[in-house]
């Protein structure tokens, strides 16, 4: 395993991918080739299951794009397989605490660093290539904790201490519904909680990354003019439907 983005956040360089909600390879393929530097599959709001996840994450490496996934929930029996499937890593839900970020690690990585169970599946070559994985894994495998809960803001300082921890991701969603205003991205409470994570990573050195819902390049623009650089655009979905209602909507403007 050779990881170009763990190589790129921890030199904190602007590195952009995207997420994939729908189960298709056809999806991967053509988000892959569209010039992403990593994919997501989302296994926490989806209906993709691990074995269409690894079906992806074939295809997404076969590209030459790196594949991560976002598990459904901080367990380690979850990133394991994912891991197991050919995943260079994972971004994992609900990061609250220190003892969280731990877990998380430690179910990525094998001991003496972790805790993760050795199996022989995909990213070990079907059992041919254990030895080359295993050297590697736990250098160039990434941990990115979510940052989607006021109590995460707050514990942030400690989550990044943890090593193994490459960085962290904001979830404005559910950033904002911990706050009492889901979707109220504007409202002070919200922005201030956001503020103080940038400062957090700031002080940190730690690369910060934003999901940016809305597949508007302009919005990506203005989070790397404020020192983000783990920058997930956009999703499956929206590109696809904002690009049929866009077109339409432009149709029939055009033959009335």
């Amino acid at each position: 395993m050779v990881n170009i983005l763990k190589k790129k956040l921890q030199r904190q360089e602007i590195t952009i991918g995207s997420w994939i909600t729908l189960g298709h390879t056809s999806i991967a393929e053509i988000m892959a080739k569209a010039g992403f530097e990593w994919l997501v599959v989302d296994m926490e709001h989806s209906v993709i299951t691990l074995d269409i996840a690894q079906q992806l994450v074939q295809v997404i490496e076969g590209c030459g794009t790196v594949p991560l996934v976002r598990v459904g929930e901080n367990n380690a029996n979850i990133i394991k397989r994912v891991m197991d499937a050919g995943a260079y890593g994972v971004i994992v839900p609900a990061v609250n605490t220190k003892e969280d970020a731990e877990a998380a690690v430690k179910a990525v990585k094998y001991p003496p660093i972790g805790t993760r169970g050795v199996g022989l599946a995909r990213a070990q070559g079907y059992g041919d290539k254990f030895n080359e994985y295993e050297a590697s894994v736990s250098e160039e495998s990434v941990v990115i904790a979510q940052v989607e809960h006021i109590d995460a803001v707050n514990n942030l300082e400690s989550i990044l201490s943890v090593e193994g921890i490459d960085g962290c991701i904001i979830g404005p969603y559910d950033l904002s519904g911990s706050l009492g205003v889901p979707g109220n991205f504007e409202h002070p409470n919200v922005l201030r909680a956001i503020e103080k994570v940038e400062q957090t990573c700031r002080q940190k050195k730690v690369a910060l990354g934003f999901h940016i819902i809305q597949p508007d390049y302009k919005l990506v623009l203005e989070r790397i003019s404020k020192g983000y650089t783990f920058l997930a655009f956009s999703l499956d979905i929206l590109f696809l439907g904002n690009s049929c209602r866009e077109q339409m909507t432009k149709l029939r403007e055009s033959l009335a």
